[in-house]
């Protein structure tokens, strides 16, 4: 166990007491305004230069090693989402209708473990290291993009960032070279029909059965439009239309997402899916508007600093350990600071199965195996230490 290793190790009691206090203190994206004081505080502390309100409420703090080398940047993400926490623990959410259902609060306190460890071996860093705090990772458009303009990412030669992910079990990781995270983006479909006696459905245009046929008709894009072996999902999730038993509805809604690994693939769908309404409401005489929102890009690992996850990895926890992610279709804005700067986006398991740790991500009851937390901290710092070597 080096230096750095033993001293994250000491300082584990520290860092779940900062994500129990996030936990039970959430702020939504673009509120994070005490969360953001909270980590900036801490990094003035520890004599790391602070940038405040970088694109927004991000915060970017930099430690200058006592040699020259690179500049390797490390990102966790802040805010929490509107859910309701239903945990029985100690540490439960205090805001009603927020929490932290995704990890956030934890990747906000290892990132700070590792400030904390690095400011007190700044000795030995053969170059520099930015942490990146990211407001707003949660809502379209992001933090992310925000904080490049804002100039986060000046100076920087290469950028990791982890997220912990309960699907996987904790003491285990994953990443693999090119994709991984897919591109998600958003639809919402308005139809306008005619609205009527639900007796005399003749002399309507029923918004309800044009909306029926839109959800049928979608699904042809994956199932018979597409190369099977492209990955694609096309997704409704909300149906919205009607009030009343014997009232035809003069309106229906549908939201939905898309998500893709391929660009071509993204604006092909687009179109597929704009052509599919058009022409199942023009055989039906309805009319309608379409609000389609493309999300964050598809997260892309570069191919050497996704070898160097393997070999970091290996070295630390055991080739056993560690494994090629499959394809996730979950966004992440992360993938825009990969847009600019070589990196590697990592999953450390933070799952339990024993511990009751079960719940998805988004979950009223999500929570998290702590123990991934000093996992995610000794891969990180492993990362950025590798790369200075």
């Amino acid at each position: 166990m080096n230096d750095f290793q033993a001293s994250l190790q000491a300082n584990y009691e520290e860092m779940v007491a900062w994500r129990r206090y996030l936990h039970q203190n959430p702020e939504l994206s673009f509120h994070e305004y005490h969360t953001a004081e909270f980590v900036a505080n801490h990094l003035e502390s520890w004599d790391i230069e602070v940038r405040k309100n970088v694109g927004g409420n991000g915060i970017v703090g930099l430690l200058r090693g006592s040699s020259e080398g690179p500049t390797v940047a490390l990102r966790a993400d802040m805010d929490a989402l509107p859910i309701q926490d239903e945990k029985n623990c100690t540490y439960s959410s205090l805001t009603n209708g927020v929490m932290h259902a995704c990890g956030h609060d934890a990747h906000t306190a290892t990132l700070l473990g590792i400030a904390k460890v690095a400011s007190q071996h700044r000795s030995q860093l053969k170059g520099n290291l930015v942490f990146l705090f990211q407001h707003a990772e949660e809502i379209t458009p992001g933090g992310a993009d925000s904080m490049i303009q804002d100039g986060a990412l000046e100076g920087v030669d290469a950028i990791f960032g982890v997220h912990l992910w309960t699907p996987f079990p904790v003491g285990h990781f994953y990443s693999k070279a090119g994709p991984l995270m897919a591109a998600p983006d958003e639809f919402t479909i308005h139809i306008q029909g005619k609205g009527g006696h639900g007796g005399l459905p003749h002399q309507t245009i029923d918004s309800i059965y044009v909306a029926s046929q839109l959800v049928v008709n979608l699904q042809s894009i994956v199932s018979r439009q597409i190369d099977p072996i492209e990955p694609c999902v096309v997704s409704v999730g909300s149906f919205h239309g009607g009030s009343s038993f014997n009232v035809i509805a003069e309106t229906s809604v549908l939201n939905g997402t898309v998500r893709t690994f391929n660009a071509e693939l993204r604006q092909d769908v687009k179109q597929r899916l704009e052509r599919i309404v058009h022409t199942t409401c023009e055989m039906n005489q309805a009319s309608y508007k379409i609000n389609y929102k493309l999300g964050y890009p598809t997260v892309v690992n570069d191919v050497k600093e996704a070898e160097r996850f393997f070999k970091v990895g290996t070295e630390l926890f055991g080739a056993e350990a560690v494994h090629e992610s499959p394809l996730i279709m979950a966004g992440e804005d992360f993938s825009y600071y990969l847009n600019h700067r070589p990196g590697c986006f990592m999953f450390v398991g933070a799952g339990n199965m024993e511990a009751g740790i079960v719940h998805p991500h988004h979950h009223p009851k999500f929570d998290i195996d702590e123990k991934s937390m000093l996992n995610a901290a000794n891969l990180l710092l492993g990362m950025a230490l590798d790369y200075m070597a």
